[in-house]
């Protein structure tokens, strides 16, 4: 259901412009654009790209009249057809709502946000190279936060301190989660415990 939901979302622009279009030229550019976002927005919906999902809903909600409302201005000197003003009136409703419906919740979002109560996905934490292997995977929390972890060990016989610089995290290093709506920084780290090195990625501000 959520899937559907997903796909529906990505290509209500598309087919708003279906409505109001009025040239083969123009309504096939325009038409073809808003296709080419859907399909990138559901391909981060399904996770085929990584890419910050609330901020890519976000953004395509935003930049999808942009691109309706240029191609009604070029085909301005066209002469509408019946009904065309009560399509276009229900067109602005639909995309107007689409907008203040992602915002609305991108907004909710930014506030969970805000608790820092989730710990970072799977995802952040660093490709293993060959001949390290995990052991355990979980996520800790505390009074800064929660964040995940992952046990590691060498197949191939090499120290811990080795383990770490094949992973290149002989420092702390931050990268930006997203773009708009989540503002964090993903912070990944690594500590020798003593028998097993563990890396960690939690949350930076």
């Amino acid at each position: 259901m959520l899937i559907f939901l997903g796909i529906l979302f990505a290509v209500a622009p598309a087919v708003v412009w279906m409505t109001i279009a009025r040239t083969r030229p123009v309504g096939f550019a325009i038409g073809g654009t808003l296709l080419a976002g859907a399909s990138l927005l559901i391909s981060v919906q399904q996770g085929w790209i990584d890419a910050p999902r609330p901020d890519a809903h976000l953004l395509s909600t935003a930049v999808a009249p942009l691109l309706i409302a240029c191609g009604v201005r070029l085909e301005g000197r066209h002469e509408p057809p019946p009904q065309w003003a009560s399509r276009r009136n229900a067109a602005i409703g639909v995309l107007g709502t689409q907008f203040a419906l992602t915002l609305v919740v991108g907004l909710l979002y930014a506030l969970m946000l805000s608790e820092g109560w989730d710990a970072p996905p799977s995802k952040a934490l660093p490709s293993l190279p060959p001949g390290v292997s995990m052991v355990d995977e979980g996520i800790s929390c505390g009074s800064g936060g929660c964040w995940r972890t992952a046990t590691v060990t060498s197949e191939d016989g090499l120290s811990r301190p080795e383990v770490i610089r094949e992973l290149g995290l002989q420092q702390e290093s931050c990268r930006p989660s997203g773009w708009l709506l989540d503002w964090r920084d993903v912070c990944v780290g690594a500590t020798d415990n003593g028998k097993n090195v563990t890396i960690h990625a939690g949350w930076g501000y």
